[in-house]
């Protein structure tokens, strides 16, 4: 018997066959790729590491200082995960302002997920993210400024930042969330500039030599239970932003709210021990505004555990508990009273 095959039948086998292929490679299993500068990972440089990576890869970084910076662009659902951010560090070349960038016009770089590493600064930058969407940033040290523009679904989590001799978090036209961050001594903690929407909750910001938080041109933000101590100001809100201010420590601050041009914030529930004036509108020089204060507000010592070593727990007979919404204000839960008998001990 004769079996006859049209040359139809072998112009849709011979489409099938890659169709197939793509979908098998489609469906490899996650890879992870690993770093290290003695050789005995798959590469010495994290930049190969990075570039060979594939959708769903993860790229391990073993322990060493790294003089290497890197670019992540045109990526995709991929993981860069150092060993621990007390054994990797990231130092960056002579000839490179900045250490590790995420994203990069026109390319961009979209769900990328980084952890366990120091990055230091070079060049006055440590870490940017530009032009990119869903990155998260989780248990990083950041020697110096971490610059966001045109990013969107930024997230910022457990991360320390700081040691910029400008502002420690900047964004522009963005939109991110800050949770459970340490950002110390920089000229600024906190910048939200441009259309920027940005959400800041549980942070310390501390020894900043200006304000904590500074909100301007047209961004939004939303602040709520953070710590925002030791500064020269809390937080500013200048242009014509839009803010909401709820649930927050904000002492021990020369400065805890100052208000200029047309910005504006709806405040809540807020703790305030400053040494110069809780609220104040900008001039030659800033004048007190007590009438930009909200009936909620608190003012108290909020009784830290040790401000002066940066313990910014609330002792158990801190009166910041239990306020409104909030059962306790700020972004550090107070000790137990079992706890707080124990270090009297």
């Amino acid at each position: 018997m004769r079996v006859r095959v049209s040359l139809l039948s072998v112009l849709s086998l011979l489409l099938i066959v890659p169709s197939i292929n793509a979908e098998q490679g489609a469906t490899q299993a996650p890879r992870t790729i690993v770093v290290a500068l003695d050789g005995s990972g798959d590469f010495t440089s994290i930049q190969e590491a990075v570039d060979h990576a594939k959708k769903g890869d993860t790229v391990f970084v073993k322990p060493g200082a790294y003089p290497q910076d890197l670019t992540v662009h045109s990526k995709e659902k991929i993981k860069l995960v150092g060993a621990g951010v007390d054994q990797v560090t990231m130092l960056g070349r002579d000839d490179v302002v900045g250490v590790l960038h995420v994203g990069k016009w026109p390319y961009g770089a979209t769900d990328i997920e980084i952890s366990g590493l120091t990055i230091n600064e070079h060049g006055g930058h440590a870490l940017g993210i530009f032009n990119g969407k869903g990155i998260t940033l989780r248990n990083l040290r950041v020697k110096g400024m971490l610059f966001g523009q045109q990013v969107q679904d930024v997230r910022i989590e457990d991360c320390v930042i700081g040691g910029s001799e400008t502002t420690g978090v900047q964004f522009a036209d963005s939109q991110a969330t800050l949770v459970g961050n340490f950002i110390h001594d920089n000229d600024h903690g906190v910048n939200v500039a441009g259309k920027s929407e940005v959400r800041l909750e549980r942070n310390i910001i501390t020894r900043s030599l200006f304000e904590a938080v500074v909100v301007t041109d047209k961004a939004k933000a939303v602040l709520v239970s953070n710590t925002l101590v030791k500064n020269g100001g809390g937080a500013a809100f200048l242009g014509s932003s839009q803010s909401e201010v709820s649930g927050n420590v904000v002492g021990l601050n020369k400065v805890g709210f100052l208000f200029a041009g047309s910005g504006r914030a709806a405040m809540s529930y807020n703790a305030l021990y400053n040494s110069e004036a809780d609220y104040v509108r900008a001039g030659s020089p800033n004048t007190p505004a007590p009438d930009l204060g909200s009936a909620s507000d608190i003012v108290a010592d909020p009784r830290f555990v040790d401000a002066e070593h940066d313990d910014f727990r609330l002792r158990a007979d801190t009166t910041l508990l239990n306020k409104g919404q909030f059962p306790y204000l700020g972004a550090l839960p107070p000790l137990s009273p079992a706890s707080a008998n124990h270090q009297k001990k």
